[in-house]
């Protein structure tokens, strides 16, 4: 096999792929077309690329030069015929499924998902006649259970946000189109560094682009990979009617930017979230770890078949539940308390009480979510530094616990 013809390495893709210099006066870096509208030579060629007859840009909330060296390169490395682009990762799931979905259609889900994603199809898509059922998408006979008629759409994440189960995407997204229905899976947490769906049979994949693709915290941004066809239906109706939810080429420019760097990030979060599990699963006042590759996790072996390393995101809840959770984050000090993930920064977060909020604390029991569930997300630091900070927030909250049991 020659160099030419080989498929090139996923590093390789994401600083090369669909740019050449030579073609842009030798520039190095790819320049970013800050224009809102574009020219046409004259009023025939502009009919023509509105009647969509010839290939060209029009106007930046449909294409945009810098957006679609963004789109061409997501979908590369997710192994997708085409990408779309959106303003936040919620603008790439909107937008997909007001495209997918109609009055009188089902979307099954699974039991857990992020809580505006939870939010969104609760108090919007239920509103417009497009009925929201929920299973456990863990079981693949729980899905083959759940889907009827109806059902156009199978909706999960894996890991799921914030609980880390896993949903097995091969078994999943052969059920599902076994049934006529559309397989869409949130791959925000791995990345396609991690795992990519479309090559175990998902139909379309959706990111926050805002977390580890774009990585340095400085950004929001979505993208959406399936087939062409789809991509241009989501772009034509769902982006450009729906929601309007336009990516700025400044901002894609700066994820272009930090998908160079992501096959380097994503090893080091992993190396950093693996040596934190360490340490929390051998601590006395830790009470449950829920991370993919710990030894004890029945889906252990779903993960290692499904997706390259662990992650670099963790769960994990303390014995005396959400008091000593509390006592635990605001003891930390090179820890960051704030939402998100995928930053340089490792950041801690309260779900039932920040980003999963939007659920009603029963919601939350029936979807897997503990009131004292905290969520970490592991950084780019030096592991020995992030190690000593979480010992002495443990150590600071082990004190609350024993006071207590002495109080009492």
């Amino acid at each position: 096999m020659t160099h030419t013809s080989r498929q090139r390495g996923f590093a390789t893709r994401a600083i090369h792929h669909g740019y050449d210099p030579m073609s842009h006066q030798g520039a190095l870096v790819p320049p970013i077309y800050q224009t809102s509208t574009f020219a046409f030579p004259n009023v025939e060629q502009g009919a023509a690329c509105f009647a969509g007859e010839a290939p060209g840009y029009i106007y930046t909330r449909i294409s945009n030069p810098t957006l679609a060296l963004l789109e061409a390169r997501i979908a590369a490395l997710e192994g997708g015929e085409a990408g779309v682009a959106f303003a936040s990762g919620m603008g790439a799931i909107t937008s997909t499924l007001w495209t997918l979905l109609a009055p009188g259609d089902e979307i099954l889900v699974d039991m857990t998902l992020y809580g505006c994603t939870f939010s969104f199809l609760h108090h919007g898509l239920a509103r417009f006649g497009v009925t929201v059922r929920h299973c456990d998408m863990s079981s693949p006979l729980e899905v083959q259970r759940a889907l009827n008629p109806q059902t156009k759409v199978v909706y999960f994440e894996t890991p799921a946000n914030p609980n880390m189960r896993l949903v097995d995407i091969r078994q999943v997204s052969m059920i599902a189109r076994a049934h006529g229905a559309i397989t869409v899976v949130d791959n925000t947490y791995c990345t396609p560094y991690l795992q990519r769906p479309l090559e175990l049979g998902a139909d379309i994949v959706v990111h926050s682009a805002t977390k580890y693709l774009s990585g340095h915290g400085d950004v929001t941004a979505g993208l959406v990979v399936c087939d062409a066809a789809t991509a241009e239906r989501i772009r034509l109706y769902g982006l450009k009617d729906m929601t309007g939810a336009v990516l700025s080429p400044q901002d894609a420019n700066l994820v272009l930017r930090g998908i160079k760097t992501l096959a380097l990030r994503m090893d080091r979060h992993c190396d950093n979230a693996k040596a934190i599990v360490g340490l929390l699963a051998n601590h006395p006042l830790v009470e449950q770890v829920h991370y993919p590759d710990l030894p004890d996790n029945p889906q252990r072996m779903l993960a290692l078949r499904q997706m390259k390393r662990a992650g670099g995101m963790i769960a994990f809840e303390l014995k005396g539940g959400i008091e000593t959770g509390r006592r635990f984050m605001n003891a930390l000090r090179l820890v960051t308390r704030a939402v998100s993930l995928g930053d340089p920064e490792t950041l801690a977060q309260h779900p039932a009480s920040m980003t999963h909020s939007t659920y009603t604390p029963e919601e939350r029991a029936a979807h897997g979510i503990s009131e004292g569930l905290v969520r970490i997300s592991a950084g780019l630091e030096d592991a020995e530094d992030l190690l000593a900070d979480f010992e002495q927030a443990l150590a600071i909250a082990a004190l609350g616990v024993r006071s207590e049991i002495a109080a009492a």
